[in-house]
């Protein structure tokens, strides 16, 4: 069985020696998401990349992830949201006290009023209910708490109100990376086919352009989408907090029946192996859903904090490649 593996990189994947093991392991691409780096940072990794690739003789894809339309968190550093606990969303790039989430999206606060009410955090680890809302501040309550970080998505489980256009970093980024043959994209929170035909206009013609499904409106459009992209990936951590759950596992399934029409790669994304984060081997379950979707039709897996923040990156891409019979 021949599939794509694409591995994100992050703290526990950061050294030429751990690379060379992960594409020995059967990666085939590696990805930044560049939600979580500047983009002097992120210049300065893709020029180590190159090195790495330029040694070795053979270059792979390095898909940067841009924000698109996809809500985050500003910065601040790390706390614990209680239960019960009110605490104030701002329009602000950054915080100090730990009583305030800056949120630098102004669509953000205008999609309150049309939203469920509820605010959902890091892919629905936490959510919140809204008390007060002012153009500029959102004051909630704590419904489900938990450690919280800077650059985390947020959104409303029910919103589709959003200023669908790239950002002046995404722009910045698609610049400043041109000179870097390697390079892919892939686009967060894609609304529609309109949407992603703004990106490839901006990106251009020649450039390989992944559309993220992330909202139930691009599963619905996904076959337009993909005339206007490369390959789509169905990434289920922002489906979920949107959706929720069981939503979410009826969409996914019916998508699923339908991805051998799509005429692009479609790729899964979210939480493949999500037990190696934290342990050494991944659970039974993960191992036969994994075997299930390459059957179903999808050309490949995308790993994320299994290998980017994860307890073994190497070894979680090895298990990912269990299927591989392709070499």
């Amino acid at each position: 069985m021949k599939y794509s593996i694409i591995s994100t990189l992050g703290p526990s994947s950061q050294t030429d020696s751990i690379w060379e093991a992960m594409l020995d392991g059967g990666v085939t691409g590696f990805r930044l998401n560049t939600s979580h780096m500047t983009v002097d940072e992120l210049l300065q990794q893709l020029k180590v990349l190159e090195m790495f690739f330029s040694d070795r003789q053979s270059f792979f894809p390095v898909v940067l992830d841009l924000q698109g339309s996809k809500w985050r968190l500003g910065r601040f550093s790390p706390f614990e949201l209680r239960q019960g606990q009110k605490i104030d969303f701002v329009h602000s790039d950054s915080a100090e006290n730990k009583a305030t989430l800056p949120v630098p999206h102004p669509d953000f606060f205008k999609a309150a009023r049309r939203s469920s009410g509820e605010i959902i955090l890091n892919d629905a680890r936490n959510s919140l209910a809204v008390d007060e809302i002012e153009p500029n501040r959102i004051r909630a309550t704590i419904v489900q708490g938990g450690k919280i970080y800077p650059n985390k998505g947020i959104t409303y489980s029910k919103s589709d109100y959003r200023h669908e256009s790239p950002g002046d970093k995404d722009l910045h980024i698609i610049e400043r990376v041109e000179k870097f043959h390697f390079v892919q994209f892939a686009v967060s929170y894609i609304r529609d086919h309109l949407e992603m035909r703004k990106y490839r206009d901006v990106i251009g013609p020649s450039a390989v352009i992944i559309a993220k499904l992330e909202r139930q409106s691009a599963i619905d459009d996904a076959m337009r989408i993909a005339y206007h992209s490369d390959a789509l990936w169905l990434c289920r951590g922002d489906l979920g907090a949107e959706l929720g759950l069981r939503k979410m596992a009826i969409s996914i399934y019916d998508f699923s029946k339908r991805i051998a029409k799509i005429p692009r790669p479609v790729l899964l994304a979210g939480q493949v192996l999500h037990h190696m984060t934290t342990s050494s081997d991944p659970t039974r379950s993960e191992i036969v859903h994994l075997y299930d979707a390459l059957v179903r039709g999808y050309a490949g897996l995308v790993l994320s904090d299994e290998t980017a923040i994860g307890h073994d990156p190497v070894k979680s891409c090895r298990y990912a490649a269990l299927f591989r019979t392709d070499g």
